[in-house]
């Protein structure tokens, strides 16, 4: 008995973790003053040139990350924590550097090139890093005379899923060459977005740009794969009188865009929503304090905070779901591309 109390009790601790993470130490208001969420909550989903992780001004914790920009053919290197401690600018021999609401700029207006290690870059090259410890740890303990056990048991299952259940009965003939893609497509969102929920942590799948990437690869990989029935029905639609193929072209062409472009919208939609939710129900707790004290706080935080102990098991299931939805989509247009024509 006393066992299980423990694990509910370290439940409800890993849950209520993120309240501390994501609320922050807001800001004093003034008296009157209304707490306003929506700075914090785009704070928490835009990217940044430090990982931030609780406090506000003078009592802010963050890892500070490198900057990498190139300017007048010269390379400069130097840590986002430059920029703190009251120091708004960094100069470096005749090249002066400035942080204008989170993004970089040069004072002088010169031009150069950002290739810093952003808090979304840095969750990228973690959770690249985590696929590959899981991986070569569970291809190391794999044995085909004995059954799986420990990490990978929870591995073959979803590799054989995504496999038997998702790429195979989409693609059909010719599936196996394309398993390797679609295998890394799922496991790269589900991990990312299981990071995601992680108290400080990037929201690297709710970022448009990393969606764009996603998408704009299984555009360029369905489109490289499609046979010639696949342009076929594109340029000259089976079934369609000729004088509305002047119509009908330019909507399939457009269709070989629009789909990928779902995909994109779809996922940074889901996920950010999620996070915007999550910091909604919490940020209710601050405003009830700014309006009506510390009662109004206490009688808002055990309301509030049950929502968002839903809200995240509603969100680790969106985690799988969007990675599902996502490969599925993608084995879809494949397979529609290199169909053969009977």
């Amino acid at each position: 008995m006393t066992h299980n109390k423990n694990k509910l009790a370290a439940l409800i601790f890993l849950f209520l973790c993120p309240l501390v993470s994501f609320s922050g130490d807001p800001k004093p208001l003034k008296e009157g003053e209304i707490y306003n969420p929506v700075p914090a909550i785009m704070h928490h989903i835009a990217d940044s040139h430090e990982w931030h992780l609780w406090g506000e001004g003078k009592k802010s914790v963050s890892i500070p990350l490198p900057l990498i920009l190139y300017c007048d053919g010269k390379l400069d290197v130097f840590f986002s924590s430059k920029f703190h401690h009251g120091k708004k600018n960094v100069k470096i021999e005749d090249r002066e550097y400035a942080m204008d609401h989170g993004h970089l700029v040069e004072v002088n207006n010169k031009e150069f090139i950002d290739l810093s290690i952003t808090k979304n870059v840095a969750s990228m090259l973690l959770s690249v890093l985590v696929l590959l410890l899981l991986f070569v740890g569970a291809a190391r303990k794999s044995n085909k005379d004995k059954a799986p056990k420990g990490l990978l048991s929870f591995l073959e299952p979803l590799v054989l899923f995504v496999r038997d259940d998702i790429v195979k009965p989409n693609i059909g003939h010719g599936y196996k060459k394309y398993v390797p893609y679609l295998l890394t497509l799922f496991f790269f969102i589900l991990v990312n977005n299981l990071l995601g929920l992680i108290p400080a942590a990037a929201n690297l799948t709710g970022n448009i740009a990393v969606t764009l990437v996603l998408s704009f690869i299984t555009l360029i990989v369905t489109n490289l794969s499609g046979n010639k029935t696949y342009w076929g029905h594109i340029f000259n639609p089976p079934g369609v009188p000729l004088a509305l193929m002047p119509i009908m072209i330019p909507i399939e062409i457009v269709g070989i865009f629009t789909k990928p472009f779902a995909l994109m919208i779809r996922l940074f939609a889901n996920i950010s929503a999620g996070h915007i939710i999550i910091m909604s129900l919490i940020s209710l707790i601050f405003m009830a304090q700014s309006g009506l004290g510390n009662a109004g706080a206490f009688g808002v935080a055990p309301v509030s905070v049950l929502f968002v102990l839903f809200m995240y098991f509603i969100e680790v299931l969106v985690a799988f779901l969007q990675a599902y939805i996502f490969t599925l989509l993608t084995s879809l247009f494949i397979g529609l591309a290199t169909v053969e024509h009977h």
